[in-house]
């Protein structure tokens, strides 16, 4: 008993079932069932059968319950065949064949599929309203597909009869859903069958309740047709058909025999919503004798006259006609009921209410119930308010349903009216077919170019079936001729720059051998001579003459010049002979280089969105190698923001305010800018003439600093240090913030003051750093009187800004933007690091200057620079480089005031001195 209430619970969840199992099973239907379930009881009267004790059904659950009753005689339609019946199916892991029932339920527009046609709960079920149908010529015959927006199901019928009326009757299904307005029973064939094509035959014993009756076609292997995908759907089917056979041998199929029923209910203890349900039919079959003789007397009605059979259905009309009224006034009687409970309920609560207040003893007492009330009564309130804000958002969703439900019907009425003139043009078809067909005369002559013009279109179809495949044969060669052409070009453009880098490499020694013989002092006139002739001939010549066929452009993404100019007269040989090595490098590394870290960057930014990076040791890693110019700007835009995230949460429209600011008042300092705007970042495209929109947008951000720091205003370099944002981020409020970021939360305090006094004490900070790195180096400098401030002073000021070659620039920003002013002191000892031979070998401090000034530019290689900066210089703490900035910041402090009591006594002196002169000039 236990077992048997667990399988019904898990029925319900397919509450239609298999439309076609109560029609077509071959085992008895029992109509009274006490040992499986209480829950059900079927009435004398068909139709009003009550399902778990909940009274008679409703209007609309009569409703739902007539596609399932498959009798459509008694809803007063023709009878139809049900679409219904045995399909193979293609499925399961191994893809083999499975015989499955198939049962078409019109009130969902979906078709479930069973194990047989006797199961009650489907195995799966394929939705049609959004679905296509097609067949395949080369597949086996009757195999046809349903495609769905999830999954596209392979089936085949016995023949390819029966899959054109399955695929026939699946369309007009389709399209008769679409068709039916919400609440309306679908249309009958009949109705739109002049839309379709002529409908196929209805296959005889393949589809329908027949082909229920018929046993399910058997498979080679006896496990075969089990889905093992679903084993509690079958086990339900299997203890579900085990239960009916049981019922039908030990229960008797009539209804009659209600003194033993009695008998049984009187041993058996009933529940009371039973009692109750019988109470109910009972009364029903009172109230209705003359329906219930109306509906025994209608089986016979074939046989009597027809005045008396249309009276007959008048009467029926009319008594059905009460029965709703009936049904209603009932519906009306419990709502009426319902709201007396509800009256009853709050009487009750406020005489609750009374009672407590009255019991109460003291004042407070009662002024604390009155306050729980009060309390109680708010809430209430609140929950009426979001009540009402929940219905206006339903009511503005019913709306926008009304007006999509509009377009939708007036879509409606412009494909009927299409149909209506593809009708009209269908009738003109057939009577001019039908005037031909009328002439004896013409008819053999007509039926005969009929054949012949047949016979042409086929023709001309194979002919367009052979031209289809032999263009797609062209196609697929000529893309196949188009990638090798492709690969071959790219595998000649990397053999020309690897050549090319070569070139470069030897162009670059022959100059280096040149620059040798120069220096050298043996040789006599002539040989002089020549040296110099050489060297003029290949100082006329122009790198990029030669390097034409370089892929590489002239200018990068963000408008830097690849191959920088050079300024040093005395020094065009070197800065040549460092341009082609510049080059080489360009050809031989940057493509495999950008490739693999554009991949590491890849990965590692894939699934996060953009605001919500997270510090953490592979970021910092990654940021040290370079962010590649695909991510650079999302990178940028999260490490501004994280440095600037409090003062723009404050401060959300701080930009578009100083803008507007700097429009109605001048700040004094914006004469400067002015002048600066034109001497900024002058070899970059961008920036070169004053009419391009970046230099206006520059102004307006350095208008906007100088309005929010206030204590600098403007200093020399912050235009260089914006202008960088502004080629990044390509947004001028992000620039803005980025210029913000640098100046007021990564440099320290006063680095842009006016006294400079912390751009002071990091150049000592720095000499302190080489001195210990580069002992060499700096002996070099010492000996030579070379004080590397003046060139590194600017380095630190602008963050190497036009003093570095454009993709190093970035990589060193990169991790500038994220470490801070330590990245500065790393790539500063790296240059020197980087180019220590090369200074040891200059012993004049005039070429060892000039040498300062551009020998940054000509470093190429920033995977050996990022090596030296991050590895080779370990270890180099932040603990000690605060520490050596608290030390020279003291000094450089003392010094200045040492400095200002010297001026203060020469101003003195200076005063005095004055004073007695014109003294002494008045005694004289």
């Amino acid at each position: 008993m236990v077992e048997f209430e667990k399988i019904i619970v898990m029925e319900a969840e397919y509450p239609e079932g298999n439309p076609c199992a109560a029609e077509s099973t071959p085992l008895p239907l029992q109509t009274v069932s006490p040992t499986v379930s209480d829950d059900i009881s079927v009435p004398a009267i068909p139709g009003e059968a009550t399902v778990n004790g909940m009274g008679p059904p409703t209007r609309e659950q009569s409703d739902e319950a007539a596609p399932r009753t498959g009798s459509p005689e008694q809803a007063g339609e023709a009878p139809r065949t049900k679409l219904c019946g045995y399909l193979s199916k293609l499925g399961g892991r191994l893809k083999n064949w499975k015989s499955r029932w198939f049962a078409y339920e019109e009130r969902k527009c979906q078709l479930f599929y069973y194990r047989t046609a006797q199961d009650v709960n489907p195995l799966g079920r394929i939705e049609l309203t959004n679905a296509t149908f097609g067949y395949p010529l080369q597949a086996d015959k009757g195999t046809f597909h349903i495609q769905t927006p999830e999954r596209t199901f392979i089936l085949k019928a016995v023949n390819q009869e029966a899959m054109m009326y399955w695929l026939q009757q699946l369309q007009l299904k389709r399209w008769q859903n679409r068709e039916r307005p919400v609440g309306e029973p679908a249309q009958t064939c009949a109705d739109n069958e002049e839309d379709f094509l002529p409908t196929v035959k209805t296959p005889t014993g393949l589809v329908g309740e027949e082909a229920a009756c018929l046993p399910a076609p058997q498979l080679h292997a006896t496990l075969r047709n089990v889905s093992f995908k679903h084993p509690l759907t079958e086990i339900q089917n299997s203890v579900h058909n085990l239960r009916l056979s049981c019922s039908s041998q030990e229960l008797t199929p009539c209804v009659s025999n209600s003194e033993s029923s009695t008998q049984r209910s009187q041993d058996t203890p009933v529940p009371l919503h039973t009692m109750l349900l019988s109470e109910t039919v009972r009364r029903t079959l009172t109230l209705s004798p003359t329906l219930r003789s109306n509906k025994k007397k209608s089986g016979s009605s074939a046989t009597m006259p027809a005045d008396r059979r249309q009276l007959g259905a008048d009467r029926t009309s009319r008594l059905q006609h009460e029965v709703l009224s009936l049904a209603e006034e009932v519906k009306a009687q419990k709502e009426l009921v319902w709201l007396l409970h509800k009256a009853l309920e709050a009487a009750q609560q406020e005489k609750r209410t009374c009672t407590q207040f009255l019991a109460a003893e003291g004042e407070q007492e009662r002024l604390e119930l009155l306050r729980h009330r009060e309390r109680h009564v708010a809430d209430l309130g609140s929950q009426l308010e979001a009540l009402r804000g929940q219905r206006e958002a339903l009511q503005r969703g019913l709306t926008q349903r009304d007006s999509h439900i509009a377009e939708l019907q007036e879509h409606v009425q412009l494909m009927m009216e299409k149909n209506h003139a593809k009708q009209e043009v269908i009738l003109k078809l057939s009577e001019q077919v039908g005037a031909r067909a009328a002439d004896p005369q013409r008819a053999p002559d007509a039926q005969a170019q009929q054949w012949e013009e047949l016979e042409n279109v086929k023709d001309d179809i194979e002919a367009y079936k052979i031209q289809s495949k032999f263009l797609n044969s062209e196609i697929h060669q000529l893309t196949q001729l188009w990638r090798n052409s492709s690969e071959q070009g790219k595998s000649l453009m990397v053999k020309c720059a690897y050549l090319e880098a070569k070139n470069c490499q030897v162009e670059s020694r022959y100059l280096g051998v040149l620059r040798k013989l120069q220096e050298n002092k043996g040789l006599d006139s002539v040989q002089q001579a020549a040296v110099k002739r050489l060297i003029e001939e290949a100082l006329q010549g122009d790198v990029n003459d030669v390097l034409k066929l370089n892929p590489v452009r002239e200018y990068d993404e963000y408008g830097f010049k690849i191959i920088p100019d050079y300024e040093v007269e005395d020094m065009r040989l070197l800065a040549k002979i460092q341009a082609l090595e510049i080059r080489s490098h360009n050809l031989l590394q940057q493509e495999a280089g950008d490739r693999s870290l554009l991949g590491r960057w890849s990965q590692y930014l894939s699934g996060r969105p953009s605001d919500e990076l997270a510090a953490s040791p592979e970021l910092k890693v990654l940021l040290r190698a370079g962010v590649p110019r695909e991510h650079r700007r999302q990178v940028w835009r999260w490490l501004v923001r994280a440095r600037t995230l409090s003062l723009r949460e404050r401060h959300p429209q701080r930009y578009q305010q100083l803008c507007r600011k700097s429009q109605t008042s001048q700040h004094p300092a914006s004469r400067q800018i002015q002048l600066d705007l034109h001497r900024t970042l002058t070899s970059n495209q961008r920036f070169s003439s004053p009419s391009n929109p970046a230099v206006q947008q520059l102004h307006r951000v350095l208008l906007a600093f100088s309005w929010q720091n206030p204590t600098i205003g403007y200093c020399q370099g912050l235009n260089r240090l914006a202008a960088i944002a502004l080629l990044v981020l390509q947004n001028e409020e992000e620039a803005f913030w980025c210029l913000v970021a640098v100046v007021e939360t990564i440099m320290p305090l006063d680095y842009y003051s006016k006294n400079l006094i912390a751009s002071q004490v990091d150049q000592r900070v720095l000499k302190d750093f080489m001195v210990e790195k580069m002992p060499r180096l700096m002996a070099h400098f010492e000996e030579h009187n070379v004080d590397v401030s003046l060139i590194t002073f600017n380095w630190f000021l602008v963050v190497f800004v036009e003093s570095l070659a454009s993709d190093i620039l970035l990589r060193v920003w990169d991790a500038f933007l994220y470490e801070g002013t330590k990245v500065i002191f790393r790539y500063a000892l790296a240059f020197f690091k980087y180019k220590e031979e090369d200074f040891l070998k200059i012993h004049e401090n005039v070429e060892i200057y000039q040498y300062l000034r551009f020998f940054t530019k000509t470093i190429s290689d920033s995977r050996k620079l990022a090596n030296i900066a991050f590895n080779d210089l370990n270890p180099f703490p932040m603990k000690l480089l605060r520490s050596r900035r608290a030390l020279h910041l003291e000094r450089l402090q003392a010094e200045l005031s040492e400095l200002e009591r010297i001026q203060e006594e020469f101003v003195t002196e200076s005063a005095e001195r004055k004073d007695k002169d014109l003294d002494d000039d008045e005694d004289a």
